[in-house]
């Protein structure tokens, strides 16, 4: 038995980074023996064992066939006499298929050594071909070494061309493509993982709500860096330098999706695009099962970050009626949830930084909406209810309150800045 650390371990620890997961390849061992030794066996479509200590996974060397379609139509053999070779060639890039012995050896027969001081990710065999998921993978991997100045070895890039063209991405469930998109966003640069798909053809198939912004112009004195998709995966990248929120990601990403719907003759203006987006959002959160809790947070910073925008205007004085900001705040149930709406305004302001030559630009709206709400909250439920109102007499008495306090917060508001 030989056991062997493999992998993104082996990967990260040449590049000088932190591996936070460890995988192992067991070589030349059976269930039984691994089984004896206190290991726990989890999978039933290849033995995969939990360490009885450290609880990593120790797999026995394997070999695949194709068998079905999808990444999960294979046919696993695992055996002692499958080699560490024979495993690691059914890996998908030169960069993964390493391996480190106990005694600090690393074996590397397909070149991964050189792959990454070349800063190339190169596929191994012609077997990535049968799985569909790799060419997530790939733009993924695109994405997280983006830093390091990684690129795609354009044999690879046209073979996963050719999977988008020959259908293997309709095999991917909605739940595998979703867990691919929150490692991506996860990224620091998760602008690149879209980048690599939307060059091979898939964005077009898996993301039409994004593929369909290329193009879409809009107003040259807001927007420099060009149109809705350059906009979009700058906005995508500020929310990750904002926030590591999830939710906070992808509502940056999908919060122009209703700009696609504009009629051509009306560019470069999109009235209306916050409310015409949500449908699409939502069909988009459905179709991937999204998290409620990030499908919810992306409809309310698609249908309201013009007005959050619009708080203030070009002289940073709030210009809304009240009625309109208390709408905002009441719609995203701000004063139940103050740490959600922060989230909220997250994205607005990654949205508006997102943009060429206002990246580093002051965004006060955060700090107007906060300071908004607060006043807001100051009304006295208890003293409302003593006066005797009772039902619906007491929401709509609050609802009269908070209106007055955000009409005397603006005047406050405005005479400061006087």
């Amino acid at each position: 038995m030989q056991i062997f650390l493999v992998g993104g371990a082996v990967r990260d620890e040449l590049l000088g980074n932190k591996a936070y997961d460890h995988d192992w390849v067991v070589v030349g061992a059976t269930p039984k023996q691994m089984l004896d030794q206190g290991f726990h066996q989890v999978g039933k479509d290849f033995p995969v064992f939990l360490h009885p200590q450290t609880k990593e996974e120790y797999a026995l060397a394997r070999t695949e066939r194709k068998a079905g379609s999808g990444y999960h139509g294979f046919e696993v053999f695992a055996d002692p006499s499958v080699t560490l070779e024979d495993d690691l060639v059914r890996r998908d890039l030169t960069i993964n298929a390493m391996a480190k012995s106990k005694s600090g050896d690393i074996v590397d027969p397909y070149g991964g050594q050189k792959d990454l001081k070349d800063k190339l990710l190169r596929h191994v065999s012609e077997a990535f071909s049968e799985d569909p998921l790799r060419v997530l993978r790939v733009a993924r991997f695109a994405s997280k070494l983006s830093p390091f100045g990684f690129k795609i070895a354009p044999e690879t890039l046209s073979l996963m061309q050719s999977m988008v063209v020959n259908a293997e991405l309709q095999a991917l469930t909605p739940e595998r493509v979703w867990q691919e998109v929150v490692k991506a966003l996860n990224t620091k640069k998760p602008s690149v993982f879209f980048e690599v798909l939307d060059k091979v053809g898939a964005v077009e198939v898996l993301f039409p709500e994004l593929y369909k912004l290329k193009g879409v112009r809009q107003p040259e004195k807001y927007h420099p860096e060009g149109d809705v998709w350059i906009h979009t995966l700058m906005v995508l990248d500020m929310a990750c330098q904002l926030s590591e929120d999830e939710g906070v990601r992808f509502a940056a990403l999908a919060h122009d999706f209703g700009k696609a719907l504009t009629p051509p003759e009306f560019w470069p203006s999109h009235k209306g695009h916050e409310l015409a987006g949500v449908p699409l959002v939502k069909n988009f959160s459905n179709r991937y099962r999204l998290p409620k809790k990030v499908q919810r947070l992306a409809e309310k910073v698609t249908e309201f970050h013009g007005l959050i925008h619009r708080g203030l205007d070009v002289e940073k004085t709030p210009k809304l009626k009240a009625k309109t900001y208390l709408k905002v705040l009441q719609a995203f149930g701000a004063f139940k949830n103050q740490t959600d709406f922060s989230l909220f305004l997250l994205a607005c302001e990654a949205d508006a930084k997102g943009r060429l030559g206002f990246e580093t630009v002051n965004y006060p709206q955060k700090v107007f909406w906060m300071k908004l709400l607060r006043a807001a909250q100051q009304v006295d439920n208890q003293a409302i209810m003593a006066m005797g109102y009772k039902g619906a007499e007491i929401a709509e008495r609050i609802e009269r309150e908070r209106l007055m306090l955000i009409s005397e917060f603006k005047k406050s508001y405005s005479s400061a800045r006087l």
